[in-house]
C-alpha cells in the first residue's frame, strides 16, 4: 500500500519516519525501521479492525481514525513534548 500523507516538507519524511519507529517501539510495538507504516496492520490487529495490505475501502472512518489516531496521536505528543523541552533551554 503506497503512502499517500503528503508532508509539508517533503525531505521531513525520513525524520517523521524515524520518530514513528521510536515512539511506537516505546509503545511496545514492533517496529521495522525500513517500513515504519506496517505498525498500522499491528494496531489493526489490536483493534479488530480488518485491515489489510490491499482495498481498505469498507473501513468506517472510524475504524481508520482508531488506528491512524494511536499512532498520530502519539508522535503529535512526542513533538509537542520535544517542542517543549528545547523552549526550556531557551
Amino acid at each position: 500500500m503506497a503512502n499517500k500523507n503528503k508532508i509539508l516538507v517533503p525531505s521531513a519524511r525520513k525524520e517523521l519516519d524515524k520518530l514513528k519507529v521510536r515512539v511506537m517501539k516505546e509503545q511496545g510495538y514492533e517496529v521495522k525501521s525500513n517500513n515504519p507504516d506496517d505498525v498500522k496492520y499491528e494496531i489493526a490487529d489490536e483493534l479488530s479492525i480488518p485491515l489489510n495490505n490491499e482495498y481498505n475501502g469498507k473501513l468506517t472512518s472510524e475504524q481508520a481514525g482508531k488506528i491512524g489516531g494511536s499512532i498520530g496521536g502519539s508522535m503529535v505528543k512526542e513533538m509537542v513534548r520535544m517542542a517543549q523541552e528545547q523552549m526550556l533551554k531557551k
